[in-house]
């Protein structure tokens, strides 16, 4: 285990699982460190720098939810949200609040691990480890993909409006934004863009997908409610629209 390797900060009132997924994590390579709480936690981000946190959604206290809300208000660091097993609404709200995935307890810890690691190779962190090893990123970081006067860096995983201004994206946000853009004016359901950005077919009830498209439609569309760039295909799935220029 070295200084690049990922930094993960594991928030759950239940020592147990704490240090139990801890000893996994660290066991796996990544450097770890636990708080029971959101006061330890922000004890923890006070001082150090985190490539992912892993949060648990049911706790004493300030919760899950609340928690998610106050960092995506401060830093950009992708999450991991734990919840309860058919808690299928604070999931949906989990997402809403900025998270990046959510696992059900109880939970394999190889599934988190997947799932780690997997939204750490979209949030660009695993990119970014190993180009602190090579020097840059430079190979990649000018290639873009443009819409109507949007622009998004593929390198630096960035989204600029047609001003100029940088909108914030989720890791999940904006991977679903470039499966669609790189793919337009062709149908993509729910379970195609869960595989592109996610690697994992759609569950029964998983509507991460629709949420994070929801938020995603906030962002980049001129009227959410009736959106123009991302349409919806009743009974098939999504289509974006736009001309798509890359370069």
């Amino acid at each position: 285990m070295t200084e690049k390797s990922p930094h993960i900060l594991v928030v759950d009132d239940d020592r147990e699982i704490r240090d139990l997924t801890a000893r996994f994590l660290r066991k796996h390579g990544f450097r770890v460190d636990a708080a029971a709480n959101g006061r330890e936690m922000d004890d923890h981000l006070a001082v150090g720098r985190f490539d992912l946190i892993v949060l648990d959604l049911m706790m004493p206290g300030e919760d899950g939810l609340s928690i998610c809300r106050r960092l995506r208000s401060r830093i950009d660091v992708p999450i991991v949200m734990l919840t309860a097993l058919g808690e299928e609404t604070d999931r949906i709200v989990g997402l809403e609040m900025g998270a990046d995935d959510y696992l059900p307890k109880p939970f394999n810890p190889r599934e988190l691990l997947a799932r780690i690691k997997a939204v750490l190779r979209r949030s660009g962190s695993e990119a970014r480890q190993a180009a602190g090893a090579r020097g840059s990123l430079s190979g990649n970081a000018d290639n873009t993909l443009t819409f109507d006067g949007w622009r998004i860096s593929l390198g630096r995983r960035e989204l600029h409006n047609p001003e100029g201004v940088l909108v914030p994206l989720t890791a999940g946000e904006h991977d679903l934004l470039v499966a669609l853009a790189e793919r337009p004016q062709r149908v993509l359901s729910r379970d195609q863009l869960l595989d592109l950005t996610r690697g994992r077919e759609a569950g029964p009830y998983d509507r991460s997908v629709d949420v994070q498209l929801s938020r995603l439609r906030r962002k980049i569309e001129a009227d959410p409610s009736d959106p123009v760039l991302i349409k919806t295909i009743r009974g098939g799935g999504y289509m974006f629209t736009a001309e798509v220029k890359a370069g």
